[in-house]
């Protein structure tokens, strides 16, 4: 605990990673979700941010592009700080990054190649549509699914949306992938075809990853760093060994799934059953 906190303390240089947080603070009212949190997000590496619900790990990370400005602190992408840009600087910078949201956000009035054309639309105009087409069956292709193009979301599985997500999220090559829950709602089988394409676009195109999950299989098998936040800061931070055999009983508890005493004793309160208002009888005629 005692080297996980000195290095949340310590100073944070803006060269120490291609983004980089300074004492960032995100407020909510009177809640605060981020607590002095400095972070270095290592170039061509893939970070790992775990923790429980409501930890901050989503408000983290939307932070990296500035989806949410910081209550106080710095955010820096490649030495420049971005966190007081004007929303049409930012949008430039944001060409930079993909976001695979938790659901996959897709648009299901769109099919498949008019999502993964859509964040093209957004920043470029297009005068080569041949050139588009040929994008959108490369990006298909890195995902497993050229062929998809004329299908429309509903006509997938959730696995198959996930990936057409994420074709959509590196259409515009982007540096950095940030990734919302990747795994979620999918059967092992499916998540590990994810897993597999999050070590795929790191290793064959240099991204710099960073994705939240509570998925310790998923984390364990794509991350070189992971970061796990509690109670609005960085409680442990290295590789997946040193997160197995963090001291931490928060962490042991977290990556083990085990329920805290505190739980238990409010599930253990004696009186907590009670026979049923109404029976079946009290229906009858």
């Amino acid at each position: 605990m005692e080297k996980d906190s000195k290095k949340n303390r310590a100073e944070v240089s803006d060269g120490d990673g291609i983004i980089v947080l300074k004492n960032l603070t995100k407020t909510f009212g009177d809640n605060v979700v981020l607590d002095n949190v400095s972070l270095a997000i290592e170039k061509g590496k893939t970070t790992v941010v775990i923790g429980p619900s409501g930890c901050g790990k989503t408000v983290l990370v939307k932070h990296l592009n500035v989806l949410l400005r910081p209550s106080s602190g710095e955010v820096y992408f490649k030495k420049r700080r971005i966190d007081n840009l004007p929303e049409n600087e930012l949008n430039r910078i944001r060409t930079h990054y993909g976001f695979l949201f938790q659901g996959g956000a897709l648009f299901d009035s769109l099919s498949v190649a008019e999502n993964i054309i859509f964040p093209i639309r957004q920043h470029y105009r297009i005068k080569h549509w041949s050139e588009v087409e040929d994008l959108v069956k490369t990006k298909l292709s890195i995902v497993g699914l050229d062929g998809f193009q004329n299908f429309y979301p509903a006509n997938l599985s959730g696995g198959q949306r996930k990936r057409v997500a994420l074709a959509r999220a590196i259409a515009l090559n982007p540096e950095v992938i940030l990734y919302d829950e990747p795994t979620t709602g999918l059967d092992p089988i499916r998540a590990d075809i994810i897993n597999e394409l999050i070590l795929k676009l790191q290793k064959e195109l240099g991204e710099t990853t960073v994705a939240v999950t509570h998925d310790m299989t998923s984390a364990y098998k794509i991350a070189d760093r992971i970061i796990m936040l509690h109670n609005g800061k960085i409680i442990a931070d290295g590789d997946a060994d040193h997160i197995r055999n963090h001291p931490h009983h928060v962490v042991q508890q977290f990556i083990n799934g085990q329920v805290s005493e505190d739980d238990l004793a409010v599930l253990r309160v004696s009186g907590t059953l009670f026979q049923a208002q109404f029976l079946p009888r009290d229906f009858k005629e």
